[in-house]
């Protein structure tokens, strides 16, 4: 009983500070998370043996161009397959675009529903069409951001570890997510 008088005292609270000034995120703010989380996926993978590295030289996300609940990420980084005692990168550039969505349970924001918008892969080392293997890039990198978050609530903030207890989703605005009360 108590509790539920707490979360509905809280979420009242957070309904009238919401609609004064909601919770934001940046694209700054993702993008280093991004980059994080790429970080983490990489040593993951080495970590359970696989031989591919992934190392990611720029990230750049953009909320809400033209007015749409969309991000656009363009990324450029360097995929390598160790091998033996070789080592053979591939350079990659994508530009994708995704719906931002806040998992309650998790506390965390993804992007889904990513379509490719353009790519560039490139080799030093290897002369042939590599275009052939964009769509493998483009399902890893799928797979990465449906496991991986771009952002997750700090819960040794008391702000965010009070979003966490309440029933929130996000907004796109240009230049920012927002936390705003879900309708139920």
């Amino acid at each position: 009983m108590y509790r539920t008088i707490t979360l509905l005292l809280l979420a009242l609270a957070l309904t009238g500070c919401a609609g004064l000034s909601p919770y934001t995120i940046s694209e700054n703010t993702l993008e280093n998370h991004l980059r994080d989380a790429i970080a983490d996926f990489d040593r993951q993978q080495l970590q359970s043996g696989s031989p591919l590295s992934v190392n990611l030289k720029d990230a750049d996300i953009t909320l809400g161009p033209d007015g749409r609940d969309v991000a656009v990420i363009d990324v450029d980084g360097e995929v390598a397959l160790n091998i033996l005692m070789a080592r053979l990168p591939v350079n990659v550039s994508l530009k994708l675009e995704g719906s931002p969505v806040y998992d309650h349970e998790e506390k965390a924001v993804y992007i889904r529903r990513l379509q490719l918008l353009d790519s560039r892969v490139e080799s030093s080392l290897y002369n042939q069409d590599l275009t052939p293997i964009t769509e493998n890039i483009m399902r890893s990198v799928s797979q990465l951001l449906e496991t991986f978050p771009v952002y997750r609530l700090d819960e040794t903030d008391p702000t965010q570890r009070m979003f966490g207890l309440v029933p929130m989703d996000i907004r796109v605005a240009p230049g920012r997510l927002e936390f705003v009360m879900a309708d139920d």
